[in-house]
């Protein structure tokens, strides 16, 4: 009797490489973010300045990374849960699941409930960008045959 196996090392290198494609779009993309974050109060060259050095520095690619490592999970999660599916809905359910997920893990909940909930609305958006780039970035290489989808 032989042992079939579900996963072959070809199917391995494709979900590594759909890892490291939607972990460096959603690392980028966060950066951007983050850098977005600091310019109305710091401007544009103490902001720069602000992601080379010190705390701060560090704050900025330590939160970059973990949303690297993120969007690199979501990269696997994505492959696997949309197979060779044209469902929209799929699609975006799985991007909103794990925006709703990062989203409401970085929100203070006594700070979001005294601002009426405007902070649990911010974090969930910027996940939503975060993981629709990373999905856009996927498709994309998937039709492009950079990527194999599941079969």
């Amino acid at each position: 009797m032989a042992i079939e196996r579900l996963f072959s090392d070809e199917d391995r290198v494709e979900s590594l490489k759909a890892a490291v494609l939607a972990g460096i779009t959603a690392g980028m993309m966060a950066a951007v973010l983050l850098l977005a974050h600091r310019l109305p109060s710091l401007g544009f060259r103490t902001a720069l300045a602000s992601i080379a050095a010190g705390l701060s520095g560090s704050t900025f690619w330590v939160s970059a990374a973990i949303a690297g490592l993120s969007g690199g999970l979501f990269g696997i999660t994505y492959r696997y849960a949309v197979r060779q599916d044209e469902n929209f809905q799929l699609k975006a359910g799985v991007v909103l699941a794990f925006s709703l997920v990062r989203g409401l893990a970085l929100v203070n909940v006594a700070a979001a409930v005294s601002l009426r909930g405007w902070p649990f609305a911010a974090a969930i958006a910027e996940s939503l960008l975060l993981f629709a780039a990373a999905a856009a970035v996927l498709e994309v290489a998937q039709h492009q045959g950079w990527i194999k989808a599941v079969k």
